[in-house]
């Protein structure tokens, strides 16, 4: 069964602030509930959307664009799969949703990821969905980007 995104919204945000990550990937994403606070303010850019197989909550995701770039830039700003849910796939089908939305933006021609420079899981994924490294660090995080 294909993964979907379901907005967060009053009927779902409760489980995903309890989604987590395995203890020795706690340092390489911020928690959900974090995430889905920012994305609350800023509903014009970033979209807070969890990921579903079926029924089962598998992951969440944050995405949309830097509402203080110009031209717009846009981000896949937080990507984290249930700790009890690794190993499945899950992270790439999620990216692969997340890209397909993104690509239907307008104006958007690049998008960009970022992650801790140690979480090699992340730049594994990210490669083989095609990014690439800009060269850029920011907020102690490697940039990547995939051209659209």
């Amino acid at each position: 069964m294909p993964i979907r995104l379901e907005p967060i919204k009053k009927d779902n945000w409760r489980k995903a602030i309890k989604l987590q990550v395995a203890d020795d990937q706690k340092g390489f994403v911020a928690p959900n509930y974090y995430s889905i606070i920012e994305a609350s303010y800023e509903p014009e850019s970033l979209k807070s959307c969890a990921a579903y197989d079926g029924d089962e909550m598998v992951g969440y995701t944050m995405y949309g664009y830097d509402a203080d770039s110009n031209p717009r830039q846009y981000w896949i700003v937080r990507l984290m799969v249930s700790q009890n849910q690794q190993g499945k796939g899950y992270g790439r089908m999620i990216m692969h949703q997340v890209m397909n939305d993104l690509k239907q933006q307008p104006g958007c021609d690049t998008i960009y990821i970022s992650f801790a420079p140690e979480n090699d899981t992340a730049r594994a994924l990210y490669s083989k969905l095609g990014f690439v490294d800009t060269g850029r660090v920011e907020d102690g995080e490697t940039v990547y980007k995939l051209e659209i």
